[in-house]
């Protein structure tokens, strides 16, 4: 028996799976700390809000493509590539939400930041830990996001009402927060898929911190929004 070639059915991982997902919420995080960045700056220089105020389609355009290409196309790009995608998305995005700034008091926006972060690690504590297998919640959500899209495509056509308002916002936050747990338990999934190279796992740590970088900003904005509705009824 050749011993130089013999396959001995084991190799160590490249990285282990705490450190995977350590990197995917240091790159959330970061993404995140970007994004404010960038959306408190905007909304503190005229001259750039008004920019941003005249490219608002184009902005948001650009940044669904850019998470096209990153979803698509992370595991053919190279390290560099993908995090300059991420964090590219993570400035346009600060710079579309920046009207939040001027809409909503900067206590309002912080308190909602606080409660995101709450309902944000609550959710993905539950994902990381729970023994329940998650993935029949993957078409189930979908549908939810898809009617989401529809009722809101609507809602600004005819417009919600105070009580509708309420309501799509609190099924938003719900969805969203079921899709944290979900897409955390997903991200353990695909660990164990590119725990062996080095390369691709560090790209699905940055495509993971897309996933929940998402997720927590769509929290953040329907809790800001619920916020916003109730200190207006008042």
């Amino acid at each position: 028996m050749d011993y130089n070639n013999y396959d001995r059915g084991y190799v160590e991982p490249s990285m282990t799976a705490a450190d995977y997902m350590t990197r995917t919420y240091r790159w959330m995080a970061c993404g995140l700390v970007l994004t404010f960045a960038t959306a408190l700056f905007t909304a503190m220089s005229p001259m750039l809000l008004s920019l941003v105020s005249s490219l608002y389609l184009v902005l948001t355009i650009a940044e669904l493509a850019l998470v096209f290409v990153l979803s698509a196309r992370v595991q053919h790009m190279s390290i560099g590539g993908a995090r300059m995608a991420f964090f590219a998305y993570s400035i346009l995005n600060g710079m579309v939400l920046s009207f939040y700034f001027l809409a909503f008091s900067l206590g309002t926006l912080v308190m909602a930041f606080l409660s995101t972060a709450v309902y944000f690690g609550l959710m993905a504590f539950y994902g990381r830990t729970t023994s329940r297998d998650l993935s029949s919640w993957g078409p189930k959500l979908m549908m939810g996001l898809i009617a989401l899209l529809v009722t809101s495509l609507i809602g600004s056509l005819l417009g919600f009402g105070f009580m509708g308002s309420i309501l799509y916002c609190g099924i938003g936050l719900v969805v969203f927060m079921l899709l944290t747990a979900y897409d955390t338990q997903k991200l353990q999934q695909i660990y164990s898929y590119y725990a062996y190279d080095s390369e691709l796992a560090e790209k699905a740590s940055i495509y993971g911190a897309l996933t929940l970088y998402l997720d927590f900003i769509n929290i953040f904005l329907y809790v800001v929004r619920l916020m916003g509705y109730g200190r207006n009824r008042d």
